[in-house]
């Protein structure tokens, strides 16, 4: 049984125990930075990696979107 990532749990547990606006503001954003992470992540493996699957202009885009997504700054 795999671990659920800390974000995604204390994100659960703000809209567990709390009604609050900020605690469902602070609980959205826990899920969208542990999002871009993971997007992040992929595209970091995507280059370091040996992988002969991806062009290296599919790396690049794949590179380009996930810091485009983790420079969205939200209002």
């Amino acid at each position: 049984m795999s671990e659920q990532p800390e974000a995604l749990r204390l994100a659960h547990l703000l809209t567990v125990l709390s009604d609050s606006v900020f605690a469902a503001e602070a609980a959205a954003e826990l899920r969208r930075l542990h999002s871009v992470n993971a997007d992040l992540l992929e595209a970091l493996r995507l280059f370091a990696g040996d992988n002969v699957t991806h062009t290296e202009g599919e790396r690049m885009e794949a590179a380009r979107a996930a810091i485009a997504r983790a420079e969205e700054v939200r209002p």
